[in-house]
């Protein structure tokens, strides 16, 4: 069995095999070809928790474990921890144990991607980001590394890391102009910009109720019932593409307190495969809201696989 650490898992997860694979996930997911249950929440503490994640399909199988330890920072240890378990379907043989938390982050960043490949007219070419925590590190990356994203605005309510995190941006990849703009600035005059996607555990909108038709929203940050990125007023007009239905309806706080019409929202599965009617872009683009699935781990799973073993 491989044992990979954090930067052998990210370098066995290109984000040019990672989106397709989740692609392929997302159709096989919505078919019923791969069985994700329902994430399982396990309290450890007030402040801890341990989350089982499995999925199965006919090649390969995934169990994540992830432990959140609230108070781990006077330890000097990360809140987030785990591996994601890999192991043949039919066998059970243990192929590989991957860093948790990378394949978090970078499947996370890849089912983004795989939202504007999807639902947005053409490539982006500019992105508003709007958090500074390791989540929008990722998609700040993976927007450079596959899609060639130059011009980012970075967002956040505390100016010194807004700063920082646009200095590390731009140290990281050459050529890219990375901007702050202050959080309630965004509210008055969004920049026009291709895609604009929230990164964080907000308990009220961030997301701005009036953004440019031809601007594809994406939420990814907010997980849980009492968590909040979209306004009702944007959900209310726009069509809502979800990663995962089933989850979104107990984790999407933004869907669940707008009181969404379930009926009219989309899995991207769905739309992948063909299913259901085609969207109308002329009535301004989709919004895109992430909760994340197993299955999803299952995806960066098969790719890890094919590194190890040396397919292209």
């Amino acid at each position: 069995m491989h044992i990979l650490d954090a930067q052998q898992t990210a370098d066995a997860l290109p984000y040019d095999r990672l989106v397709p694979a989740l692609a392929q996930a997302a159709q096989e997911f919505a078919d019923g070809r791969i069985t994700a249950p329902e994430r399982q929440v396990v309290p450890i503490d007030a402040n801890s928790v341990l989350l089982s994640m499995p999925a199965v399909s006919a090649d390969l199988s995934v169990t994540k474990l992830i432990t959140v330890h609230g108070n781990n920072a006077q330890h000097g240890l990360p809140a987030i921890q785990g591996e994601v378990i890999v192991f043949e379907t039919q066998t059970g043989r243990r192929i590989a144990l991957l860093h948790g938390p990378t394949v978090t982050a970078r499947r996370t960043a890849a089912m983004t991607l795989l939202g504007i490949q999807t639902l947005a007219p053409a490539k982006p070419k500019s992105a508003l980001l709007i958090g500074t925590g390791v989540q929008a590190a990722a998609h700040a990356d993976a927007l450079v590394e596959f899609f060639g994203v130059t011009q980012f605005w970075i967002v956040a309510r505390d100016v010194s890391r807004m700063q920082a995190f646009c200095s590390e941006l731009s140290t990281r990849h050459d050529g890219i102009v990375a901007s702050p703009l202050a959080a309630d600035a965004m509210q008055k005059d969004v920049p026009a910009t291709d895609v604009l996607i929230a990164l964080t555990t907000s308990r009220t909108a961030v997301i701005p109720a009036r953004l440019a038709p031809q601007t594809l929203a994406i939420g990814v940050g907010a997980f849980k019932p009492d968590m909040v990125e979209f306004p009702a007023a944007l959900l209310a007009e726009r069509t809502i593409v979800v990663d995962d239905l089933g989850g979104a309806k107990h984790e999407a706080g933004d869907l669940i307190q707008a009181g969404v019409d379930w009926s009219r929202v989309r899995a991207i599965g769905d739309i992948l495969a063909g299913r259901g009617e085609k969207l109308q872009p002329s009535q301004g683009l989709p919004v895109f809201k992430t909760v994340g699935q197993a299955s999803w781990d299952l995806a960066a799973a098969r790719v890890a696989r094919d590194t190890l073993q040396g397919r292209s």
